[in-house]
């Protein structure tokens, strides 16, 4: 009689047993997550993370807009050795971005990007490189505005004439945004073909100025440009030019976030 107990109490103890560990393995009482999840979680992380960085790690590229190209320097710093000089134009990869304006360059804020040219590492100041390509010489303004909105939908052109048949006044704009204004005013300058003597004016200086074309052109009765200022601080720039057939004005102001460039040209 007492195997016979003994017997069904062992057999009580292994089902208890057997039932206890089902319930702690079971994730709707204990809320554990089965291995297997864990896994296919990990792995569904550890791809969008990856592709994230891939994203954040494309690789940009800037243009060169000073006039007589740009030094590709050793290291961060003006006094560096020049390693090339990249023409205007230039399409070069940034490697590293610096944030901060650590530097003044001809009234120009800002600092040295790493960036590669031509196969050589080095560094540029960023204050003469701009995410938008120049114009090509004798192209249009809309020409230029529908070339850079292929890649940059957010610039905006505009025209319209006034004035009489006689006399029409033309106005075309095109807005840059995020472009500063030495930026704009390179590709004003380069757009409408005012003289190169002309040189991007230090933002630092009287409230009004004017600076005339020391040598114009034959058959020009004005050439010059017109700089206003306020607390040393620009805020228009204009290129004005007169001859006999007409008047053009072209205008460089500071409008939002970017540079809105426009031309005014009377007929006569």
């Amino acid at each position: 009689m007492k195997k016979v107990v003994l017997i069904l109490s062992a057999v009580v103890l292994a089902i208890s047993f057997v039932a206890c560990k089902n319930d702690k393995t079971s994730p709707e009482i204990t809320g554990e997550i089965p291995e297997e999840t864990i896994v296919e979680n990990s792995e569904d992380i550890a791809f969008a993370e990856t592709s994230e960085i891939n994203e954040t790690l494309e690789p940009q590229f800037l243009y060169v807009i000073a006039p007589s190209g740009l030094s590709l320097r050793e290291y961060n710093n003006l006094q560096s050795e020049k390693l090339a000089r990249m023409p205007y134009g230039t399409k070069v990869k940034v490697l590293t971005k610096e944030e901060n304006a650590t530097m003044t360059v001809g009234g120009i804020k800002g600092g040295m990007h790493e960036v590669e040219f031509n196969h050589k590492k080095g560094f540029a100041f960023n204050g003469y490189l701009s995410k938008y390509f120049p114009p090509d010489r004798d192209i249009t303004v809309k020409g230029y505005a529908d070339e850079l909105q292929r890649f940059f939908p957010e610039v905006i052109y505009s025209s319209e004439t006034s004035g009489t048949a006689s006399n029409p006044i033309n106005t075309e704009s095109i807005y840059l945004p995020g472009s500063q204004w030495n930026d704009g005013f390179n590709t004003a300058q380069r757009l409408f073909d005012f003289p190169r003597e002309f040189s991007f004016p230090n933002p630092k200086g009287k409230n009004s100025e004017t600076i005339f074309d020391g040598k114009p052109k034959k058959g020009i009765w004005v050439s010059q440009l017109e700089v206003t200022r306020e607390n040393n601080t620009l805020q228009k720039i204009e290129y004005v030019y007169g001859s006999k057939k007409y008047n053009s004005t072209v205008s460089i102001v500071k409008e939002g976030d970017g540079i809105k460039i426009s031309r005014v040209e009377e007929i006569k």
